[in-house]
């Protein structure tokens, strides 16, 4: 097994082969850092000459030029949709694959747009898709997978929740902490979900299954959750806390309260 690289503290430092290889889609990013400092349209161009695809370039090009804001987030959003757009019109599934399997983080990260923002399939089978970008071993594939399902989970709400309930019964904990992060009442670099910010308690039955979770990663996701919540409903987290402390006694339910209710206790 290869041992895991540290990756630079800051663009600058980031030696000019590791850039090469991020740029070509050789490597995985190793921080955000370097997540930061890929050329997405360079990485673009050359993974689409490596597939012979080339043709696709231009009006991928067109949809990130048009961006009123770009950012590595709106610019990973137009390219995965230019990418959903060129292989829906082609049929072209056999490159779909591909990105889903690609070993830059960034390309998979456009796959997952391309299921999360596909019409044609419905929120229950966008959510069995994106199951294995959820388990991804990269921070950023896991974080903009939940983000490209997002407006599907906020719009079928009862569905995405009764469907998510089960996932945080799943022995992974990307997949669990998934459940939760994708359904947070504000989250982040998102739309806020308004019917879980008047009524957080439509999300409690995920949440009481992850309240003891064993996985750190899990509890600040649940954590953050319930601070969410806290913002527009205190008195419900309050009690749900109260309620977890006495019937949960555990350090890892006593870490996520703490985090809970960090805004109310300011």
């Amino acid at each position: 097994m290869t041992e895991k690289r540290k990756g630079a503290r800051s663009i600058k430092d980031i030696p000019p082969d590791i850039l090469i290889q991020l740029n070509n889609g050789e490597i995985e990013t190793a921080n955000l850092t370097e997540w930061l400092a890929v050329d997405q349209r360079l990485l673009l161009e050359n993974l689409l000459q490596q597939n012979n695809r080339s043709e696709y370039l231009k009006s991928i090009l067109k949809k990130v030029d048009e961006l009123k804001k770009p950012t590595v987030n709106s610019i990973n959003e137009a390219i995965g949709l230019g990418i959903l757009d060129l292989t829906a019109n082609n049929k072209d599934e056999e490159f779909l694959l591909k990105l889903s399997m690609h070993k830059a983080d960034l390309v998979r990260c456009w796959a997952a747009y391309t299921i999360g923002r596909n019409k044609i399939y419905t929120t229950k089978e966008k959510l069995k898709k994106i199951q294995q970008f959820a388990a991804d071993t990269h921070f950023g594939v896991r974080e903009i997978c939940w983000m490209t399902v997002r407006p599907d989970i906020s719009k079928n709400l009862t569905e995405s929740l009764s469907i998510l309930i089960e996932w945080t019964k799943h022995e992974n904990e990307n997949i669990r902490r998934f459940a939760s992060e994708s359904t947070r009442p504000r989250g982040v670099w998102c739309e806020h979900i308004q019917e879980l910010k008047q009524n957080p308690g439509l999300g409690l039955e995920i949440l009481e299954s992850l309240r003891s979770d064993p996985s750190r990663y899990v509890q600040d996701s649940v954590g953050n959750w319930l601070n969410d919540a806290s913002k527009s409903q205190p008195e419900f987290v309050i009690e749900i806390c109260d309620e977890w402390l006495r019937e949960s006694d555990t350090k890892e339910t006593k870490y996520i309260v703490k985090k809970a209710l960090r805004t109310i206790h300011k």
